[in-house]
Order: C-alpha cells, then sequence, then structure tokens
C-alpha cells in the first residue's frame, strides 16, 4: 500500500495539470474515488481507483439557479439566511429532471431574487448566473407572478371587476393584473411587478382578508410539483 496523498496531488499526477486546475476539477465533481464523486481536494488516497471525467473542462463550470419551494413563516427578505437554513442537498427534490447532480459549489455565493412575504408560501428563486439576477431585478416591473390567494370575508359589489382594472400600491398602478376565483375560498392573481403586501392590500381593497399565499409562477418558470421545504434546479429550457 502506497503512503496517502492529498487528492489534488494524484489527480494533478494523473491528468498532467497544475495543482489548481486538479483542485478546480474536484471542486466542479469531475472526480470519483472508487467511484463515488469526492468534492474536498484535501482528502487522502493512496491505492483507491480514481476516475477524471473525460469531459471535465474546470474553466467552464456552469453557475447554477435554485427554485426553493419556501414554506410559510421563513423571511425570504433575508436571502443567505434562508439559503443556509434550506438549500442543501438533503432537501433537493427527488423528482428533479434537469440532470445536474448537487455539489457543495451550488450552495455558495448565491443571490436571492424577487422577495416574497414570510407569511407567503411558494417559489423563492436563488442564483449564481448574473444574467439571471439581472433580468430579475432590471425586469422586475414587467415580471408577472402567478398568486393562489386563500381568502375569507364576501367580496364587496364590483369588485373583481375594479381588481382586474388595477389599484395604484405606493403610488403605482399595476401595468397588467387578472383576478379570478379558482375556487369558493381562492384566488388565483397574475400580476406584474408584484411587491410585497400588494396582493393583501389588492384583497383588502375587494373586502377580503388573507388566509394564506402561494406564488407558483415567475415569468415563463413555474415551481411545479416541488415539496414544500425542497427544491430544484432551473432547467436550461426554462427561462423568467
Amino acid at each position: 500500500m502506497t503512503n496517502p496523498i492529498r487528492l489534488a496531488k494524484r489527480v494533478a499526477e494523473l491528468r498532467a495539470c497544475s495543482r489548481r486546475e486538479a483542485e478546480q476539477l474536484i471542486v466542479g465533481g469531475w472526480v470519483r474515488v472508487e467511484g463515488v464523486v469526492v468534492e474536498e481536494p484535501q482528502a487522502r488516497v493512496a491505492d483507491e481507483r480514481i476516475e477524471i471525467d473525460p469531459k471535465a473542462e474546470p474553466s467552464q463550470a456552469e453557475p447554477v439557479t435554485l427554485l426553493l419551494h419556501k414554506p410559510p413563516g421563513y423571511h425570504a427578505i433575508q436571502g443567505s439566511q434562508l439559503a443556509a437554513q434550506l438549500l442543501n442537498a438533503a432537501s433537493h427534490w427527488m423528482e428533479d429532471d434537469s440532470g445536474i447532480s448537487p455539489l457543495k459549489k451550488h450552495f455558495t455565493q448565491l443571490t436571492a431574487c424577487v422577495p416574497l412575504e414570510t407569511d407567503a408560501s411558494g417559489l423563492v428563486v436563488f442564483t449564481q448566473d448574473w444574467h439571471v439576477s439581472r433580468k430579475l431585478s432590471e425586469d422586475a416591473a414587467m415580471i408577472e407572478h402567478e398568486v393562489i390567494v386563500e381568502v375569507t370575508g364576501e367580496l364587496i359589489p364590483h369588485a373583481l371587476k375594479r381588481l382586474n382594472q388595477g389599484i395604484p400600491y405606493n403610488g403605482r398602478t399595476p401595468a397588467a393584473i387578472k383576478v379570478s376565483w379558482q375556487n369558493e375560498t381562492r384566488l388565483r392573481v397574475a400580476l406584474k411587478g408584484a411587491q410585497v403586501g400588494q396582493i393583501a392590500q389588492l384583497c383588502e381593497a375587494a373586502g377580503l382578508q388573507v388566509v394564506s399565499m402561494k406564488r407558483i409562477r415567475l415569468g415563463g418558470v413555474s415551481l411545479g410539483k416541488v415539496t414544500s421545504g425542497q427544491w430544484r434546479y432551473l432547467r436550461m429550457d426554462e427561462r423568467f
């Protein structure tokens, strides 16, 4: 048996590359030890079988975007705290069909986009991709939010028509809004540029009180069937 050495050193020898490139390969999830992905360059290896993915290209590591189904009660405006609590490999939705395998680097340098009320549940976006964060910030006023709102109370006369015409909030009338009944107690609201607190104010203006809210879509990206408290990757074919 040979003496154990750092995995990064062994990979550098096998690939005939620099130690820095070897570390990038390992952190990028391109290296397996006895068939298992190891992401720690400092891991010690001896005679174990080391495999380096032939497609490995550390300089082209793609940033990822995570779509979280936030449970109610979590503060989504403070994104770093929410990410630390709910984003990890254990809470990855098992039916994710993106083809991406969770790596430790996917949970670092994440930007939280498009805040959601603490008491609300549903889609919250975390991304490493500056294209995505810029889209969701610069085009915020034109991104449509689809929210299912459970309400109580009695709708005042002609309130639904008034809601669909748009009620000013913080001095701004919605660019586009569509409100309809999903069933006897739930409203479906599709609102461009929704702000925190706006949907509750709309409901109050109609004589209703909000019991719960769930954001199910942002732009062209829907939450799908992701379980509360779990997350999935944004697929390559999805656009906000």
